[in-house]
């Protein structure tokens, strides 16, 4: 059996920290607008960034698709009209995690629509 190497883990090294570690999210998204399958698409991208972030989903009013880092809203459907870049939050997220300051998300790519 020489070769074979057992299963691996994701987890980091002993005494490491997870990236992502002591960040908190929070989504609240207006669910009978079919907006959860866009929250769960970015959560799962964040996931796989950084696997120690804490990701949390809220049912919100009509229209919304908020995002709060640590507390701080970070981006704003209503006030944007659209949904953020995964690449955006993705840099909020790395500047949240290594201390510095976190800035609004402005861009957004428009919500599908169908003709």
């Amino acid at each position: 059996m020489s070769g074979e190497t057992g299963p691996t883990s994701l987890a980091p090294p002993p005494g490491e920290i997870e990236p992502g570690s002591g960040v908190r999210i929070v989504v609240e998204y207006c669910e009978p607008c079919g907006f959860e399958a866009t929250y769960l698409e970015l959560a799962s991208a964040v996931k796989e960034q950084y696997p120690g972030i804490e990701i949390e989903s809220r049912l919100g009013g009509t229209g919304a698709f908020e995002i709060e880092i640590n507390g701080q809203l970070v981006f704003s459907k209503l006030e944007n009209g659209g949904f953020p870049y995964e690449k955006d939050l993705i840099e909020a997220i790395r500047r949240a995690s290594n201390g510095e300051p976190l800035e609004k998300i402005t861009n957004s790519r428009p919500p599908c629509v169908i003709l």
